[in-house]
């Protein structure tokens, strides 16, 4: 076969991180911001990925680094957060092609974190 063993493994039918929804395979790898079961997605096989995940207060980047997962936590403001993975991902030349998705995942979670403001109750001026 042309791939290499891993990607046997997850390409198979009978893997368990695999979902199939309205036609289209998924994957339910951690590491996978697009959520996509191809080849060029998955962080298996890849000498190069990016994840973004959920720490209690900002995201975790989890980058790999001769064989080795990296992981990163950005918890100080979103757009710094944001500017971190940008220049982490574009800025260093490692996987470009990821960093709007990466971005957009943060953002997410970022949002997903801030606290709802209580709701406003309106007093209405009394009739007379």
């Amino acid at each position: 076969s042309c791939c290499s063993p891993h990607w046997e493994a997850v390409v198979s039918t009978q893997s368990t991180g695999i979902v199939k929804s309205l036609g289209t395979t998924l994957s339910k790898d951690p590491n996978n911001l697009s959520g996509k079961n191809s080849f060029k997605a998955t962080s298996v096989v890849n000498n190069k990925m990016v994840g973004i995940r959920a720490a209690e207060k900002g995201v975790i980047m989890t980058t790999k680094s001769k064989g080795k997962l990296v992981e990163t936590r950005m918890c100080r403001g979103s757009r710094r957060t944001l500017k971190a993975i940008k220049a982490a991902t574009t800025g260093s030349f490692y996987r470009p092609d990821l960093t709007d998705t990466a971005v957009r995942r943060a953002s997410a979670l970022i949002r997903s974190q801030k606290s709802k403001g209580a709701a406003k109750r309106r007093s209405r001026k009394p009739k007379n």
